[in-house]
């Protein structure tokens, strides 16, 4: 049986190389891996331009979320996602690398490039996670109860903090709840705006192949014995956002760990280091048999940011809220041919 269309670019093999591989070929082969990361609605929303050594990464702006991140602070985070398993990759193959992050003053899409450096310093600690690029996965399916350990926990934030990023673990019983009651209010406000309904059901209808999300990937129970085209109608059409939110509220409160990652500054540069923090946490989860899933909804919702603050009593700005467990095993989710995000 032929491996379905979206499956092959997570079916890599770096033996494709060859021994005498150049850098140049090396670079363009990372790519493949840097394509495989996390990203908002799946929109994927990244372009590489390729140069013989030379890269450079650009946010592309036609695969923004106008409503739900009005100020591409999440688009610039996939990015930076994006950016650092081309590190790792990179790593990997022993090449060593220089990064420049917004190298034109006039061109703000431009996020970094990155230049091979022949015979410089090659940063050993990132290639033990290369093998998790492929193996990660975003689960939205219930975690078991099973905690997650102090000292696991513990090599979490350090991935984090690795990349001068703060981060704050909730794990008690009480600071869940009281999480998943916030995440839940914003599942409620955000639903209740037509324009987010819209822009929602735009990324889970049935045509895309390549990018966007399945149908059951907001946790609508009882939307799932339909088929994909009714379940986006449904979502476009009603306010379906207390199911919604009371969906989220239990998988919150149901997850062993919160995670939120916060930054000093709240501009383009801390969105591209949490995105590359972000990351690093999820691999280095990988590496520990963990899965994550995010429920960023009052970060998106302004008027509920301060008091997600307040309630995990962290200092920076509030970027990421995810969770983390022990999930069941699903699919990869569908990435755009290699063509269409790399010339």
């Amino acid at each position: 049986m032929d491996t379905p269309a979206h499956d092959v670019a997570w079916r890599l093999d770096e033996r494709a190389l060859g021994a005498q591989a150049s850098a140049a070929d090396k670079l363009r082969f990372a790519l493949r891996y840097a394509v495989l990361a996390p990203s908002s609605h799946n929109t994927q929303p990244w372009r590489f331009i390729l140069d013989g050594e030379t890269v450079t990464l650009n946010a592309d702006r036609l695969r923004a979320l106008p409503v739900a991140d009005p100020y591409d602070r999440e688009l610039i985070m996939s990015c930076g996602a994006a950016l650092f398993n081309l590190r790792v990759a990179l790593s990997h193959f022993g090449l060593a690398y220089a990064i420049t992050l917004f190298p034109s003053s006039a061109d703000p899409d431009m996020l970094a490039q990155l230049r091979i450096v022949p015979g410089g310093h090659v940063d050993t600690s990132l290639s033990p996670l290369f093998h998790a690029i492929v193996e990660r996965v975003t689960t939205r399916l219930p975690f078991s109860g099973v905690p997650i350990a102090a000292d696991v926990r513990e090599r979490l934030a350090c991935a984090v903090q690795a990349e001068g990023v703060e981060i704050a673990c909730v794990h008690a019983d009480d600071d869940r709840a009281r999480l998943a009651e916030w995440i839940a209010e914003a599942d409620r406000r955000q639903f209740d705006d037509p324009r987010f309904r819209r822009e929602l059901a735009g990324w889970i209808h049935s045509s895309r192949r390549d990018d966007g999300m399945p149908a059951y990937a907001e946790g609508v129970s009882a939307l799932l014995d339909f088929a994909t085209p009714l379940v986006t109608l449904a979502i476009r059409t009603f306010d379906i956002g207390h199911g919604v939110a009371a969906a989220h509220q239990a998988l919150a409160s149901g997850s062993p760990l919160l995670v939120c990652i916060a930054t000093n500054a709240d501009d383009a540069p801390a969105w591209l280091a949490a995105g590359q923090a972000l990351e690093r946490l999820l691999l280095t989860g990988v590496a520990e048999g963990l899965t994550a899933s995010y429920l960023n909804q009052p970060i998106e919702v302004e008027a509920l940011r301060e008091r997600l603050r307040a309630t995990i009593k962290i200092d920076g700005e509030p970027q990421l809220l995810l969770r983390m467990g022990h999930g069941p095993r699903v699919p990869h989710a569908p990435r755009r041919p290699i063509e269409d995000v790399v010339s």
